[in-house]
């Protein structure tokens, strides 16, 4: 092999395809010169806090049992509250996904009797399932507690429904969960700065509300974070942004002290809360992921835009536009058939490290209320922040893009992306020479 076309055409890339997607590269220098300024800024932010709160080789011990004085537990907790400008931080193995560090929160935080609000429409399909605004939801949910919900839905132009907040906040509305990306909806994500303006409006109607931020796919992306515009608690996972692609499992919540010791309460037990809870040698990987995410966030990012560019260009609908700031790593693109999710999202399987030679097919998924469609060659299983794509399968028949653990990787997935679409005849003949 000559150069790096001849790795791709050696992949089954068609020679019309790489020129019209490297084309597109080269027109994307400039934004992307603006990407690695964020990172860079972020990677120092992480820098210092960990050299503030003086992490070292101890940090990485493993603890087991109990898992009393865990130092780099606490280090890493300390540090995490650093970055994200909060009073305290639970950052644990024991939170298992994104879902489970929100229903910690929810669960920890409201009470029989409280109310929900979501200001931003429906939260994400594994949370329908948590608050019990499903038919069929499932025993333990909030609603069997007790616990009520109210969602006011935004404005057809995506801006925030401030008379209907208003209205909906009453004397039991407890929490506001504020879902900063845009989940299996073609809304726009919000940025830091919307957030603020939303928390700012929430508490001059009801100031002792609680505002919690899901900040998954959002962190790094911007320089500053949900903490710093006022929201109480804001809550991740640790295989999206912020795990940087090594750490194998767990989440976080970081925010007021107050709540952050009410969710360790929860995760544990009263009277245990962040004393106890093994680390089992993870410590080095959550660390060093951390470490490594503002530049690992900012390669998925550039994958993003140069999907929507790609897709843009080629006539279908895509939210962000290919021009609009970016505030989550998600991409999702409208490709109007079952047929082109599928061969979209086969495109990407194809492009994996890690089982390329799997076919990934649509099948009903637990806490998903339609079929689902996932490719993920991932060296961990669920990692978002690595290359890969899903959707429902229901109108509009969107996809959605996240990750790649570098830049590269990212390139060349969403190449083999438009390939399969093109194999599959969802490209009309010669789109992409006329492009050229």
């Amino acid at each position: 092999m000559d150069s790096i076309k001849d790795y791709y055409i050696s992949a089954g890339i068609d020679e019309d395809v790489y020129y019209f997607c490297d084309k597109i590269q080269q027109e994307l220098k400039e934004r992307f010169f603006k990407i690695d300024e964020i990172a860079e800024f972020n990677q120092i932010k992480v820098l210092r806090a960990m050299q503030k709160h003086k992490v070292s080789a101890g940090c990485f011990e493993a603890s087991t049992g109990y898992g009393y004085d865990d130092m780099g537990r606490e280090i890493l907790e300390d540090v995490y509250a650093e970055i994200f400008h909060a009073q305290s931080a639970l950052v644990r193995p024991q939170l298992t996904c994104g879902t489970h560090a929100l229903t910690i929160a929810l669960s920890a935080i409201l009470r029989p009797g409280d109310e929900l609000l979501s200001p931003v429409g429906r939260p994400y399909d594994t949370l329908e399932g948590v608050i019990g605004i499903k038919k069929d939801s499932p025993p333990c949910s909030l609603k069997e507690f007790g616990i009520t919900y109210r969602q006011v839905e935004l404005l057809p132009d995506g801006l925030f429904d401030f008379d209907g907040i208003k209205a909906a906040l009453n004397e039991k509305t407890k929490l506001v969960t504020i879902q900063k990306s845009k989940g299996y909806e073609t809304r726009p994500t919000l940025s830091v700065e919307r957030i603020r303006e939303l928390v700012s409006f929430i508490k001059s109607i009801k100031p002792d509300v609680i505002c919690m931020v899901d900040n998954c796919y959002g962190e790094f992306v911007e320089k500053v974070e949900p903490i710093e515009a006022g929201a109480d608690i804001a809550v991740g996972s640790l295989i999206k942004n912020a795990g940087g692609g090594l750490a194998p499992i767990g989440g976080y919540i970081v925010g007021r002290k107050d709540l952050v010791d009410m969710c360790a309460y929860r995760l544990t037990a009263p009277g245990l809360g962040k004393e106890v809870g093994a680390t089992l040698g993870l410590n080095r990987q959550f660390f060093q992921g951390l470490f490594l995410s503002p530049v690992v966030t900012a390669g998925a990012l550039k994958g993003a835009i140069f999907a929507a560019n790609i897709y843009e260009k080629l006539g279908f609908d895509v939210i962000p536009s290919k021009n609009a700031p970016r505030y989550d790593i998600i991409q999702a693109v409208s490709l109007g058939s079952k047929e082109a999710v599928i061969s979209f999202c086969k495109g990407i399987q194809a492009a994996a490290p890690v089982d390329s030679h799997v076919v990934p097919e649509p099948y009903a998924m637990p806490g998903y209320h339609s079929d689902v469609i996932m490719a993920a060659g991932a060296f961990i299983q669920g990692s978002s922040i690595e290359l890969s794509a899903d959707g429902p399968i229901e109108e509009p028949y969107a996809v959605y893009f996240q990750g790649g653990l570098t830049w590269y990787h990212a390139r060349f997935g969403i190449t083999m992306s438009l390939q399969y679409m093109k194999n599959a005849g969802l490209l009309k003949e010669n789109d992409l020479l006329c492009l050229l």
